[in-house]
């Protein structure tokens, strides 16, 4: 008996049976017209055929000689890599060629030189040498994004070039040139430079930030310490996010910056490089990091989107067109916390002293006397009125606390009230403090100009 208890599996075949085949065989054949096949003949191409069938399908469920879903799985997944891989290398390629190296040359004072750890000797033959000449204080990165007459234009940040007495640009093949600043922003961070465009070919294609999608893969293309032509590769964290900071680099938060998060890998000297997507499209500016210790990964870049029109302007014009009050301020809370360190420093000195019969606080404090109201907290100090505020009558140690009927409590936040709600031309009133007294002034914004 057959596995399936059927007889047509069968190999053993009886007399009865085979005699009953035959007569059967012998009606087919008769009736359509084909060969006689014996049961054996039959069992045979049967088994033959099962196994063929098993040997397919074990093929296809396990993948062998790559056509079973599980091999199918692994090519797709070989295939996605390798395109990853590619598109990472050819959006490299695309603008490899337009990002440089950004040098800032400055004067530097006898004896500063950078590597020169001890001052030369008065009368030596260096002296003239170093004194008075222009050395290399900083390199950051820039990308070319527009060729024009003969020129070259690069986009770099405003920290990589501010102080600088004179700009050099180093090409993809080590060639420098000399550049010079067409416009700069602080608030923004962001500068344009112009140089001879001869022989230099690529440009890089300008991307669209907010189409930016968490997770998305991006590359950060600069000179990382010094280490030009560097490519790190990362992912956007978060396409929109607002971080506080200080523009005058004095640990006081003043401005706020509205950046991408990405944890590319970042470091001095990335600054003003492009950050690319898989396209290779500029989809922002490398800016800043979070350096502090045990922090990783946080790295942030100035969205395209919101860099261009700072661009088209500082093309334009060499500068960016905002609402000008005229005052340069400082936190009232900064006021009131240097004013607490000196109380508490003349209280600790006055029990030094005590024993040996010295005068204490005989130290006079530097920090004027406002006499505001108890009640106030809350301001900016006015260290300089000029161009309208000055106009208006302000003046030095005014406390503004009102700018219409907005409170400000900080330079940060006056700066936001100006750019964000006011426009040039538009009329504002000022409250402040003098002397103790309530007082307000009201005039028309003027337009910031480059040197103000």
């Amino acid at each position: 008996m057959g596995i399936f208890d059927d007889d047509f599996y069968s190999t053993k075949v009886s007399r009865r049976a085979r005699s009953t085949s035959s007569k059967d065989e012998f009606a087919f054949s008769n009736k359509k017209g084909m060969r006689n096949w014996s049961n054996v003949r039959i069992a045979f191409v049967a088994s033959f055929t099962s196994a063929v069938a098993a040997v397919l399908l074990f093929v296809l469920v396990f993948g062998g000689g790559g056509i079973g879903p599980g091999s199918h799985a692994a090519s797709v997944s070989a295939s996605g890599s390798a395109s990853l891989e590619q598109r990472t290398i050819q959006a490299s390629a695309k603008v490899r060629p337009a990002v440089v190296s950004v040098i800032n040359e400055q004067t530097v004072p006898y004896g500063l030189a950078p590597g020169d750890g001890t001052q030369e000797q008065a009368g030596s033959g260096e002296e003239g040498q170093i004194q008075g000449s222009k050395q290399e204080v900083g390199v950051g990165s820039g990308v070319i994004f527009k060729l024009k007459d003969g020129k070259a234009y690069i986009i770099t940040n405003h920290h990589v070039i501010a102080g600088a007495e004179s700009v050099k640009v180093m090409l993809v093949n080590g060639e420098k040139r000399e550049a010079k600043i067409v416009g700069s922003d602080q608030i923004t961070d962001l500068a344009v430079l112009e140089m001879d465009g001869k022989d230099i070919k690529t440009a890089a294609e300008i991307g669209n930030s907010s189409k930016l999608q968490p997770a998305e893969f991006v590359l950060a293309i600069g000179n990382p310490l010094g280490l030009g032509d560097s490519l790190s590769m990362g992912i956007v964290s978060k396409t929109h996010r607002v971080v506080p900071v200080s523009l005058n680099e004095d640990g006081v938060y003043d401005w706020q910056q509205e950046v991408i998060q990405v944890n590319v890998s970042i470091n001095e000297g990335n600054s003003g490089g492009p950050l690319i997507d898989m396209d290779g499209k500029v989809v922002g500016i490398n800016s800043m990091k979070i350096a502090e210790v045990g922090v990783e990964g946080l790295g942030f870049a100035i969205p395209i989107d919101n860099a261009m029109p700072i661009i088209d302007s500082l093309m334009e014009k060499g500068y960016v067109s905002r609402p000008y009050l005229g005052v340069y301020t400082v936190d009232l809370e900064q006021y009131f916390a240097q004013k607490q360190q000196e109380e508490q420093a003349a209280g600790s000195d006055g029990k030094t002293d005590q024993g040996a019969g010295a005068a204490s606080g005989s130290e006079e404090s530097d920090l004027p006397e406002l006499n505001l109201p108890d009640e106030v907290f809350n301001g900016v100090i006015v260290l300089e009125a000029v161009g309208p505020a000055k106009d208006a009558g302000m003046k030095l140690n005014d406390v503004i606390v009102k700018l219409d009927e907005k409170s400000i409590s900080s330079t940060l936040e006056l700066r936001q009230y100006l750019y964000q709600t006011k426009h040039i031309g538009d009329e504002i009133k000022v409250t402040f403090y003098r002397d103790g007294k309530l007082k307000t002034a009201s005039f028309k914004l003027a337009e910031k100009t480059k040197d103000e």
